[in-house]
């Protein structure tokens, strides 16, 4: 676990991990959880075609990894960096697991779910809202993604 001290912070370890997932091939998306105390618990990239799975997006590795690190189903005082605004998928995910508070890079117009699309936090059927922080580092997260799709289109 990386205390908050350290030289890196959580949305620069996500920004890392979104960097290795684009050279691996997929889309630059990386997630930290964060503890109360502020130690890393999971980090993780999007691995999507890596694993050839449409639910291995950054934040649900990362969820899955905090569940096990910590032993708990619940995230209650943990807090997510995530370097492109959740789908809904992740967004519920989110909910579901408790988290604390999420932040996040990039917002994401097309595809987010929490300040676009369905805005799934202000719906009356969700149960848990995390605190929201948007465009944490933004111009960095969006410009992964620029360069990677970018380079896609140029194959």
């Amino acid at each position: 676990m990386t205390p908050v001290g350290s030289t890196t912070s959580p949305m620069a370890r996500a920004l890392a991990e979104a960097e290795g997932a684009a050279l691996a091939g997929d889309v630059p998306v990386g997630a930290v959880v964060v503890d109360a105390q502020g130690h890393v618990v999971a980090a993780a990239a999007n691995q999507v075609r890596r694993q050839g799975d449409p639910t291995a997006h950054a934040e649900m590795l990362a969820i899955r990894e905090a569940t096990r690190e910590l032993g708990a189903e619940r995230l209650v005082d943990c807090d997510l960096y995530v370097t492109l605004e959740p789908c809904a998928m992740c967004a519920q995910a989110i909910s579901l697991a408790r988290i604390r508070r999420l932040f996040f890079g990039a917002a994401d117009p097309k595809g987010g779910a929490v300040e676009h699309g369905p805005r799934l936090y202000s719906l009356a059927t969700c149960h848990h809202r995390p605190e929201v922080y948007g465009g944490i580092d933004e111009a960095r997260a969006a410009e992964l993604l620029r360069r990677f799709f970018a380079t896609r289109r140029s194959d």
